[in-house]
């Protein structure tokens, strides 16, 4: 599509197979960050390659901008539903991004709570530097799962890091929909030299101003 910035795809696969290697309760892992891991979920195993992924993206490739995007939760269709996928980010400036991008592909999208210094202790763990799944499912699982990711490239991070958990909007019944290929080209379409991007991303030069923005909304709020 013609992006003029340098753009890396990482992809975080891993075979999720039982086998003489696998994963077991209580071992404790050092992912690529070099942060230590106590397994206390052996199903919450996407988050760690995700983490991997995330670190060598800002290590390795140097990215100024690391977004993830993953089927990480089932929490996130009672979080935000399963026409909307959950967004988690550092930055308020790329919540309100994805979020418009989605209105303007039709890949719906909606902010999850952002709050490290609240929720982070979740993974508190006495032999470790974190353990890999929550304490209390009750507590924002979702928000948590990515805060997770986050921390393997820290909050204290200078760069934008938006966390897009798709678990729910991925399919319809039986049916993979698609979602998320419209997202992103959304939201990135700005970087690019294809000018229907350039129109339909929120982060270029041809988007509304936020006062456009407020009059329109005013608009219809009058008409509901």
């Amino acid at each position: 599509q013609g992006f003029k910035d340098n753009l890396h795809a990482v992809f975080c696969l891993a075979e999720n197979a039982v086998g003489p290697r696998a994963t077991r309760p209580d071992d404790i892992h050092v992912l690529y960050s070099g942060k230590t891991v106590e397994i206390n979920n052996t199903d919450a195993e996407g988050r760690l390659i995700l983490a991997d992924g995330v670190a060598y993206a800002c290590k390795d490739l140097g990215a100024d901008i690391i977004l993830d995007m993953a089927t990480l939760t089932g929490a996130q269709g009672i979080a935000t539903g399963k026409y909307h996928a959950a967004v988690l980010t550092n930055s308020e400036e790329w919540e309100k991004a994805c979020v418009k991008a989605g209105r303007n592909c039709g890949d719906l999208v909606h902010p999850l709570v952002y709050c490290p210094e609240l929720h982070f202790s979740e993974f508190t763990s006495a032999v470790a530097d974190m353990k890999n799944s929550v304490a209390d499912r009750d507590n924002t699982p979702s928000s948590c799962a990515g805060l997770f990711i986050a921390s393997h490239i820290g909050f204290d991070w200078p760069g934008v890091w938006v966390h897009i958990d798709i678990a729910a909007p991925v399919h319809a019944g039986e049916r993979a929909t698609g979602y998320g290929v419209a997202l992103l080209l959304s939201l990135f379409g700005g970087a690019s030299e294809d000018p229907l991007l350039n129109l339909v991303s929120p982060l270029g030069c041809n988007g509304d101003s936020p006062t456009e923005d407020m009059e329109r909304d005013s608009k219809r709020r009058r008409l509901v």
